[in-house]
C-alpha cells in the first residue's frame, strides 16, 4: 500500500477529513486526530489505538504493525508498515481507529451532556 492508499482508506470514513498538526497530515473525526501521515518518509502511516488493539495487531502481524518507539508507543500509538499491508489490512486498522475516535467522541460529549468530567491529571484544582 501507498500513502495515496492510506489517505483514500482513511478519507473514505464517515466525517473523517484531512487536516494538518506540526506539518504532517492526519486525519480527524469530530475534529479529533485517528491516524497520521507524519512518518510517511519512513514508510509508515500511524494509527491512534488501544494498547489492546495494538497488542493484537503487532500479535497478529508484527511484519506489518510496530509500536512507535517511547511514550506515544505506550500509549497505543502504532505504525503501519505500507509496503506489508494489503488493503484489507490497512482498511481494517484505519477502521479500528477511526470507530475509537468516534465512540471517544460521543462519550466525551456525552459526558458533557451529563456534566461528568474526568477527574485527576495535571493541574487540577482542589
Amino acid at each position: 500500500m501507498t500513502v495515496k492508499d492510506f489517505r483514500r482508506i482513511a478519507l473514505s470514513f464517515d466525517g473523517a477529513e484531512e487536516s494538518s498538526h506540526m506539518g504532517q497530515p492526519d486525519f480527524r473525526v469530530g475534529g479529533r486526530i485517528f491516524a497520521t501521515l507524519a512518518s510517511a518518509k519512513q514508510g509508515y502511516g500511524n494509527l491512534k489505538l488501544t494498547l489492546e488493539q495494538q497488542a493484537a495487531f503487532v500479535e497478529e502481524a508484527p511484519e506489518v504493525f510496530v509500536p512507535i518507539a517511547g511514550g506515544w508507543g505506550r500509549m497505543g500509538i502504532t505504525h503501519i508498515r505500507l509496503a506489508a499491508a494489503d488493503e484489507d489490512v490497512l482498511t481494517g486498522a484505519l477502521r479500528a481507529a477511526w470507530k475509537l475516535r468516534v465512540d471517544a467522541n460521543a462519550m466525551g460529549k456525552k459526558n458533557a451532556r451529563s456534566g461528568t468530567k474526568k477527574r485527576g491529571g495535571a493541574g487540577r484544582l482542589r
